[in-house]
């Protein structure tokens, strides 16, 4: 049963408590008294665990102290608010980014250090928080910690899965997924917030009924509900006071197990719906390609958006009453992809439903309060469910969904009468054997603001997937483009670069890193130059003693660090990658090493569980390293690795010690990237078509500071029609060597035929990705990049010109613009 909430109390000022002391001793203290009375050890227990839990719980008091003052200030103010909902937020670890943006490193390795203790291993204890899959939820991630940088009011709500991301192991070339419970031994950076806990309905039927005055009512009944029970995580600012919320909830049964069954002797059928609620929350995006799958994935989604609603509404009912006139100027949801798209009528039912709103008013509500932001070009990612799925889930949101299409489409209808294609074109509801529903469109007629995440990104939604939208609504679509958060990924991540920067320049671009294009000029000075290299050198041994400990292989740090890691995915073109691998390898045999740069190629990431051809080229990235290292006429000049369980923590080691980053994809295909952006700020030149981001950071840094290669978004669908790979390779002779090296089962030679897919994949005129039409181009770019980095002075030179050309790619600046043009939230600054 949910708890009562109260009225604050009036007796206690919480205010007026004493600061918690952020010295040394302090810490010390605070340290001990966790470990020995709140975790019940003493000098006789060794265990790590217990003192990174000890460190972690002294640690996360400072930040309640703060998180308590931040909610007043947003209570004080009653202020607009902000809502991120997300399926995915994929936060790695807490404790370093915690010590930084509280500004307590010093004193906290310090205390450890008094108490003979290293801080970097007690952090080395904390699991990553894996609750994403890769760039959509470390996004989230990023846009929490610039919205508390910014004082921004804004709250994310998520799903606090048992089981995240899974651990990726590498067997015989092959990925094997394990389970990854990160929950195993708890989580000191939550807090159990059960007063909050919510209903979610699932199931039942509904009924309409006529009420006294004429109008009508609609009840769902005799549903299935799942308590939702919410774990809030605190996100620091960086160093200044604020201390945002991320609500994750949790699947809880509203019954633990049924006592007839029990007492009848069947233990299995009394806790089977307990279990089946608990399902919902157990592991992130289950496989959806059994209808099982499907099924526990849009509950999943309708779990997020109904828990975080309501939690919405209880909190305005609470505060303002049930009063709803000022409801849409108050509040505003962000919804992070289609994931969350089940929101818009979520809402209208809890409006119309729950509190007797007409549809007109509930709907002026809705497409005031949501907007939408879409982050792929792939038709096949734009999520649609079925309409009986839809039904057996969910019934009263579908009877809103309908409603919601049937007026829509009655208004493109006026605008474009007899246009019957245009009708099924943008029909929220697609026909066909099974209808679907689309929860794109729905995402994008509930919204009020739709954008994408780069420039080009944006454009190519408005003149292909979305344009019948655009040309209904223009003024709803805008651009922002992507970011990253230079609290992690530069003052976290690297402090030797830190540290170098801001003798020159100040330690002000942490903040705000528009300031790091002070350091542009001294791209010129050989002094600084000189300490640049020799950061990076220190960063490449620390991804060298990482990739020997995690791969076994022995990268030169003298040599080019040549690193693409990100999802593995046919776009992303790992396997164009691959494939100049072996065109590198083939020279080396051939003796053709004149003016040779030694280069150490590492790749990373992980394949959906159900997808056979990205797991084909993990295979394949594999069998080649092995035979490329294995290979003595190879040496030095090239190694190759692949990375297991690619993460948020091993990304904190990769990117300051990479040379050459990789963002390969098809033109056209990458929304906008976000990798790019991180290795751009660490000081590596990117290697890259012109797609998403890449342009941006092309313009930035200009062309002397960027590899482009490849076809334009436009050349690739000019080129669709006629592509002709087999034409391709047979007039280009290096391409043609890797062909026969690959059917001739050089990597393979006890698999006969594995990596036939593949080569017909790379053969076919139907190939979406173009992977032999780009390759020339590439391997032109890449031995254009061979030879700068031969010229050590010339190559650092570019490597500062990347980092102080950064300043763009803040999620500071992406959040500002999020905020200017679609949020309109007011800063507040709390009680410090």
């Amino acid at each position: 049963m949910k708890q009562k909430k109260s009225k604050a109390l009036s007796s206690l000022d919480f205010c007026d408590l004493s600061p918690l002391s952020m010295d040394q001793q302090g810490l010390v203290d605070d340290f001990i008294h966790h470990y020995c009375h709140h975790l019940g050890r003493d000098k006789y227990c060794s265990s790590m665990r217990y003192r990174y839990q000890a460190i972690a719980h002294t640690i996360r008091e400072r930040l309640i102290e703060r998180w308590n003052n931040t909610r007043y200030a947003y209570i004080n103010a009653d202020c607009k608010t902000g809502y991120y909902l997300s399926l995915e937020f994929l936060m790695g670890r807490a404790m370093g980014n915690a010590l930084l943006n509280l500004g307590i490193c010093g004193p906290t390795g310090e205390a450890m250090q008094q108490l003979g203790m290293d801080l970097e291993e007690l952090a080395e204890q904390e699991v990553d928080a894996g609750l994403g899959n890769g760039g959509l939820g470390r996004l989230a991630a990023c846009f929490l910690d610039s919205c508390a940088t910014l004082q921004l009011p804004v709250m994310g709500y998520g799903i606090r899965y048992e089981y995240g991301m899974f651990r990726q192991d590498i067997k015989d070339g092959r990925q094997v997924e394990e389970p990854d419970h990160w929950l195993r031994d708890g989580n000191p950076w939550e807090m159990e917030r059960p007063e909050y806990t919510q209903r979610v309905r699932f199931g039942g039927r509904c009924e309409i009924r006529r009420n006294d005055d004429g109008t009508q009512s609609y009840c769902w009944l005799d549903t299935h509900d799942v308590l939702a029970v919410p774990y809030d995580i605190p996100i620091p600012g960086y160093r200044n006071g604020t201390v945002n919320t991320l609500r994750l909830w949790k699947a809880a049964a509203t019954d633990v197990f049924d006592l007839d069954e029990f007492n009848a002797g069947s233990y299995t059928e009394s806790v089977a719906m307990k279990n089946e609620a608990e399902n919902i929350t157990m592991v992130l995006y289950p496989n959806d390609a059994s209808e099982n799958g499907k099924a526990l994935r849009l509950r999943q989604q309708y779990f997020l958006a109904s828990a975080s609603l309501q939690d919405v509404m209880e909190r305005w009912i609470y505060r303002q009453g049930k009063v709803f006139d000022h409801f849409a100027e108050r509040n505003c949801f962000q919804l992070n992809d289609t994931h969350p798209s089940c929101a818009v009528p979520e809402l209208m039912r809890l409006l119309m439903d729950e509190q007797g709103l007409g549809w007109d008013e509930a709907w002026a509500i809705t497409t005031s309060t949501m907007a939408y932001t879409n982050h792929t070009l792939l038709p096949e990612a734009l999520e649609k469910w079925s309409v009986p799925l839809f039904r057996q889930l969910m019934p009263r949101l579908l009877d809103i969904i309908l409603e919601i299409n049937a007026r829509f489409l009655a208004e493109v209808a006026a605008r474009w009468p007899g246009d019957g294609e245009r009708l099924a074109r943008m029909s929220i509801i697609e026909e066909g054997e099974v209808q679907q529903v689309r929860m794109a469109y729905l995402a994008i007629v509930g919204s009020f603001s739709v954008n994408g995440v780069a420039a080009l990104h944006s454009e190519l939604l408005v003149q292909g997937l979305f344009r019948d939208f655009y040309e209904l609504w223009p003024e709803k679509f805008n651009n922002k483009t992507n970011g990253v958060t230079p609290r992690r990924w530069l003052a976290r991540c690297n402090p030797g670069l830190t540290t170098l920067l801001a003798s020159r320049i100040g330690d002000g671009f942490v903040a705000d890193l528009a300031r790091i294009s002070g350091a542009a000029p001294l791209a010129d000075d050989p002094e600084f130059r000189a300490a640049w290299h020799a950061v990076k050198k220190a960063n490449k041994e620390r991804l060298a003693a990482l990739v020997r400990e995690q791969c076994g292989v022995a990268f030169n740090t003298e040599g080019l660090f040549d690193v693409q890691v990100k999802r593995i995915h046919e776009y992303k073109r790992q396997l164009l990658n691959v494939l100049h691998v072996i065109h590198l390898y083939d020279r080396i045999k051939r003796g053709d090493t004149a003016d040779w740069t030694n280069r150490c190629v590492l790749i990373g990431g992980k394949a959906a569980p159900g997808y056979y051809m990205a797991k084909l080229i993990i295979k394949l990235i594999n069998n080649v390293a092995r035979v490329v290292n294995d290979d003595p006429e190879v040496g030095d000049r090239l190694k190759v690795a692949f990375l297991p369980n690619y993460r948020v923590t091993a990304m904190e080691v990769i990117c300051p010690g990479t040379d050459l980053s990789e963002q390969i994809s098809t033109a056209g295909k990458e929304a906008s990237g976000t990798g790019n952006m991180k290795f751009m700020m660490n000081g590596a030149i990117t290697i890259g078509t012109l797609d998403g981001a890449n342009i941006e950071i092309r313009e930035e840094v200009g062309d002397d500071n960027f590899f482009v290669f490849g076809l334009t978004a436009e050349e690739v669908e000019g080129l669709r029609k006629s592509y002709n790979p087999a034409g391709i390779v047979a007039s280009y002779p290096d391409l043609e060597r890797v062909m026969q090296l690959l059917a001739s089962g050089r990597f393979n030679m006890f698999e006969k035929g594995i990596f036939d897919p593949i080569i017909a994949a790379i053969m076919s005129p139907a190939d979406p990705w173009m992977v032999a039409a780009d390759f020339r181009s590439y391997v032109k770019a890449q031995r254009k990049a061979a030879e700068k980095y031969r010229a050590r002075e010339a190559w650092t030179r570019m490597s500062i010109i990347n980092s102080a050309r950064s300043g763009k790619f803040s999620t500071d600046r992406t959040i500002s613009e999020y905020n200017e043009g679609i949020w309109h939230l007011r800063p507040v600054q709390p009680k410090r």
